[in-house]
């Protein structure tokens, strides 16, 4: 059974006042890390070795927004450009090991921000949430992939390739 309209409504304002949590996060992060620059390493971490282009994708954003995020990244020295054996134009983006020791003090930063802020909670309402939030995230699959026609109507546009 499909929840009431009122409940999306309220779910669409919450989820609006996501933005206080990301502004938490953020304030977590070194002063010389931007969050762009902390998706990129964690994309990478996650997904591993990859060309610019996926990591574009993958970060939903244009190729000049991710070029930026990764020049900032490898001038710290975080991440590696190497060419590609395939195609001598593009570059492999690798984590470097000092990116990986950052990706852990940003792990580590992270837990204890919810931890410190989430103290009230128990472990079953923090499994709550994180399975709740796994399955928003999967009911609205690649959203780069759906353009919305009007409020009920869902309609797939596949990006060529």
């Amino acid at each position: 059974m499909a929840a009431a309209q009122s409940q999306y409504a309220e779910l669409a304002r919450q989820l609006s006042a996501i933005g206080a949590v990301k502004r938490g996060l953020a304030r977590t992060l070194p002063a010389d890390c931007p969050a762009g620059t902390a998706a990129v390493l964690t994309l990478l971490d996650r997904h591993g070795e990859m060309r610019m282009s996926r990591l574009a994708e993958l970060l939903a954003v244009d190729m000049s927004v991710t070029s930026r995020h990764v020049a900032h990244a490898a001038e710290r020295g975080w991440i590696e450009r190497s060419p590609d054996p395939g195609d001598k134009r593009s570059r492999i983006l690798r984590l470097t090991p000092a990116g990986r020791e950052l990706i852990g003090e940003l792990a580590r930063r992270t837990t204890e921000m919810f931890a410190r802020t989430l103290d009230d909670w128990t472990d079953d309402e923090v499994g709550q949430l994180v399975t709740m939030l796994e399955r928003l995230r999967s009911s609205f699959g690649d959203c780069r992939d759906w353009r919305y026609r009007d409020s009920y109507t869902r309609t797939p546009m596949r990006h060529e390739t």
